[in-house]
C-alpha cells in the first residue's frame, strides 16, 4: 500500500508550489475575462505607487554610485577607464535597476497586499464573495498584480536613470573621469536590447511579486499571527524567486542575444 501523502518527505513544500504555479495560472487566465475591475486597479497602482516610489529613487542614487566607483576601480586598473559609463550602464540597467524595483515592491507593496488579502481571508470575507458568486481572484487578487506589474514597469525606467546619472556623477566627480569618455562609452557596449530585457524582468519580477503576495494572503494561518507569518513568507519566498530567475533570465539572454561588437 502506498504511503500517505502526508508522510512523502518534502509532500507539503510539492503542495505549495503547485497550488502557488496554479495561482499564478489563474490570475493570466482571469486577466482576459470579463467584468475587469478598471477602479480597483487604478487605485492599487497609485497606492503601490505612493508607497515605492521615494524608496526606489533614493536606493538607486547609492547603488549606482557604488557600481560605477567599483567598475571604474577595477577599469582604471585595467587601463581601460574610458569604458567605465558602459559597464556601469550595463550593470546598472540590466541586473540592478529591475532586481532594486522588484525587492522594493514586494518589501513595501507586497507585503501590504498579503496583510490586506490575509485579513480579509481570516474575516471569511472570501467565503462570502464565493457565496455570493463573485471571484476572489478576479476582484481582489488580478487588480494588484496587474499594478505591481505596471509600477514596476516605470519605476525601472526612473530607477535606470536616477542610477545612470549618480554613476555619472560620481565618476566625473571623485574618480576624475571626463565626462565625454563616460558618455561615448554607452554606444560601445550598450544596446536597445539591454533596456528591452531590463524592462522585461521588471514586468515578470512585479508579476511574482504580485502572485507571491496574494498567494500568502489567501492562505494564512488561522489568526492574526498567521497574517503576520505570511506577510514575512511572501517577502523571503520572493526574494528568493527573484534571483533564480533572474539568474535564468540573464542566462537565456547572454545566450540569445550576442555582445555589441561581437
Amino acid at each position: 500500500m502506498a504511503a500517505p501523502e502526508a508522510s512523502v518527505p518534502g509532500a507539503g513544500a510539492f503542495r505549495q508550489v503547485g497550488r502557488l504555479f496554479a495561482l499564478a495560472g489563474t490570475v493570466l487566465a482571469m486577466t482576459f475575462r470579463r467584468p475587469f475591475q478598471v477602479r480597483e486597479l487604478i487605485q492599487q497602482f497609485w497606492f503601490i505607487a505612493s508607497v515605492a516610489i521615494l524608496p526606489t529613487a533614493l536606493v538607486s542614487i547609492p547603488f549606482g554610485a557604488v557600481i560605477a566607483l567599483q567598475v571604474g576601480s577595477l577599469a582604471k586598473q585595467l587601463g581601460a577607464q574610458s569604458l567605465t559609463g558602459g559597464a556601469s550602464v550595463l550593470a546598472v540597467v540590466q541586473q540592478a535597476s529591475p532586481l532594486i524595483v522588484a525587492l522594493l515592491i514586494s518589501g513595501a507593496a507586497g507585503s501590504a497586499i498579503c496583510a490586506d488579502l490575509g485579513s480579509r481571508t481570516i474575516r471569511e470575507e472570501m467565503d462570502a464573495m464565493e457565496v455570493m458568486g463573485v471571484s476572489p481572484i478576479q476582484r481582489l487578487v488580478v487588480p494588484r498584480v496587474l499594478a505591481c506589474m505596471a509600477v514596476a514597469v516605470l519605476l525601472n525606467g526612473l530607477v535606470s536613470v536616477v542610477g545612470v546619472a549618480g554613476g555619472y556623477f560620481f565618476n566625473v566627480m571623485m574618480q576624475d573621469g571626463t565626462p565625454g569618455a563616460y558618455l561615448a562609452s554607452f554606444s560601445a557596449l550598450a544596446q536597445l536590447p539591454d533596456l528591452y530585457v531590463s524592462e522585461l524582468k521588471a514586468l515578470i519580477f512585479g508579476f511574482i511579486a504580485g502572485v507571491v503576495a496574494a498567494y500568502r494572503g489567501l492562505n494564512p494561518s488561522p489568526g492574526p499571527k498567521g497574517v503576520g507569518d505570511a506577510v514575512n513568507q511572501s517577502v523571503v519566498i520572493t526574494f528568493l524567486l527573484l534571483f533564480f530567475v533572474n539568474l535564468v533570465l540573464t542566462a537565456i539572454y547572454l545566450e540569445v542575444v550576442p555582445p555589441k561588437g561581437a
